[in-house]
């Protein structure tokens, strides 16, 4: 029995050995391979401006700039053209409708609202589309 018990805790403590082998201690990674890789010599080029550091925003109150449309397939089958113009949409339906909504409240890129009291909510790729009158329909790209 406590010959069983030896081989196990030995066992277990050759595996944590083992394992605390292959954790760096100043906690640097290790490296894969110490053989530096030859690289051809490169033609000289000639010298062109750095491209403009691109600004990245994380703020998400602040309304998006990008324009470019999608269409969405909705529930009772039919589809929907949204152009986002930044900070408005423009509406294409099914029958060929234009309707516009602008940003409701007017510093946020999620939430439009037309003149018609009709509304859309931008999710990811889904889209609830709320007519007035009728039942709300969720449609995605």
């Amino acid at each position: 029995m406590i010959f069983g018990r030896t081989v196990r805790v030995s066992f277990v403590i050759a595996l944590l050995l083992a394992a605390g082998a292959c954790v760096p201690q100043d906690g640097a990674p290790k490296a894969a391979s110490t053989v530096t890789p030859v690289v051809a010599p490169a033609a000289p080029a000639q010298q062109q401006p750095a491209p403009p550091a691109t600004k990245i925003t994380t703020d998400l109150t602040a309304p998006r700039f990008t324009t470019g449309a999608a269409t969405y397939r909705c529930g009772n089958g039919g589809m929907i053209t949204i152009q986002n113009l930044g900070t408005s949409l423009r509406v294409v339906g099914q029958e060929g409708a234009t309707e516009e909504f602008a940003a409701s409240p007017a510093n946020q890129s999620s939430r439009y609202q037309a003149v018609t009291h009709d509304a859309i909510v931008i999710d990811g790729r889904e889209a609830l589309v709320m007519k007035r009158g009728s039942t709300p329909q969720t449609c995605t790209r």
